[in-house]
């Protein structure tokens, strides 16, 4: 019998929360290929439960360039001490080591950008920062062959700087069944408010966050859970307090998937607030929006070019007019004092959910992984 196939994927994150890699590992490994998951080791990691292999590098640096110098660094020997028939780089900051071993051994490389990541927040007020990944990516970009990215924004762009031709797999949600839901009292949800949710791991500046904090100060019949992780949590956690308002916005910190889709499941609406400071974020389409379609929760969405699309086309939800929190809080009371409206918005969820899920999106890329028996 002969060896599988192996493919190596590679993340600079801890691995727990990243669904769209780990929907990629599970496509690979239903094409037939073992398949290793190459990340970083935290020192509040959490278990993982994978079928496929996964390595996680303890680093002395946490952040900054230093990390991910020692990162790539890393990752370079790592891939050139472990065989592998494809590799898979996900983001510019795994891009480099990626790059170098596809030269030297000329093994086959894809790359998944998972955003438009010179132009990220972290980098456009940083020029300098800016400027050094903009050289990674310019030398890295005109050696690659298959190329993929999360929306059509995107890919766009990225054609326009390289001319390349870019494949597109949106962060759709696989079908979710959910079996056995908690009640709202298991999970300590009131069960007297319309309940919304902000989910997912990029809680992070410029996402709509702190103005939709300020929104709760206008929305009493309202109760928001915040469901994940990311930059400026402390920072919503500290606003809560001061405004008095902890009974009607519960922080749950990040969660499994399935127990977060719970969550999101008793939710009436769900909201994805980004704001297009940069054009990561105007070009910007969250898995969330999937999520809450799967779990049949309408949607109030920032206008923004992907997300509204989806929002429109479907009718699965409500734009925002502004970010002023008086426009968000008005935006949610019209939904939720519209019982009718908001049970239309549900149940077009339900139907979108059959036509937006990942066994349908991840069809694009089949040949990138042929089918071995």
């Amino acid at each position: 019998m002969s060896e599988k196939k192996k493919i190596i994927v590679s993340v600079t994150n801890d691995l727990y929360t990243d669904q769209r890699v780990h929907k990629m590992c599970l496509f690979m490994q239903n094409q037939g290929y073992e398949v290793m998951l190459v990340g970083r080791l935290l020192d509040n990691k959490e278990p993982l439960n994978r079928t496929y292999a996964t390595k996680r590098f303890r680093l002395l640096f946490r952040t900054g360039a230093l990390f991910y110098a020692a990162y790539n660094l890393r990752l370079f020997f790592f891939l050139l001490f472990h065989r592998a028939d494809i590799l898979v780089s996900n983001d510019l900051d795994t891009l480099l080591a990626n790059t170098l071993i596809h030269r030297l051994k000329g093994t086959p490389l894809v790359y998944d950008s998972h955003e438009y990541f010179t132009e990220v927040p972290e980098l456009v007020h940083r020029p300098k920062v800016q400027c050094i990944w903009e050289k990674i990516e310019a030398c890295c970009f005109p050696r690659l062959d298959k190329i993929i990215t999360v929306n059509h924004s995107i890919a766009k762009k990225y054609e326009q700087k390289y001319g390349k031709n870019l494949r597109v797999v949106r962060n759709v949600s696989p079908l979710f069944e959910f079996r056995d839901v908690p009640s709202k009292k298991e999970l300590s949800i009131p069960e007297d408010k319309t309940i919304l949710i902000l989910q997912g791991s990029g809680i992070n500046v410029d996402r709509g966050g702190e103005e939709l904090i300020e929104a709760m100060r206008f929305l009493p019949a309202c109760v928001l859970l915040i469901v994940g992780s990311g930059d400026v949590l402390e920072q919503l956690k500290q606003r809560v307090k001061e405004l008095n308002i902890g009974e009607r916005v519960l922080f749950f910190g990040r969660q499994p998937y399935e127990k977060m889709m719970y969550y999101t499941y008793h939710a009436d609406i769900g909201l994805t607030l980004d704001k297009p400071t940069n054009e990561n974020y105007l070009f910007s389409l969250p898995n969330k929006v999937f999520d809450y379609i799967h779990a049949g929760t309408a949607i109030v969405a920032s206008d923004l070019p992907e997300v509204a699309g989806i929002v429109q086309k479907y009718k699965v939800g409500v734009l925002i007019p502004s970010h002023e929190p008086e426009a968000i809080a008005e935006t949610i009371k019209k939904l939720s004092d519209q019982p009718e409206l908001l049970a239309e918005l549900k149940a077009n969820c339900l139907q979108a959910r059959l036509l937006e899920n990942w066994d349908k999106e991840v069809e694009a890329i089949a040949d990138f992984y042929p089918k071995k028996d």
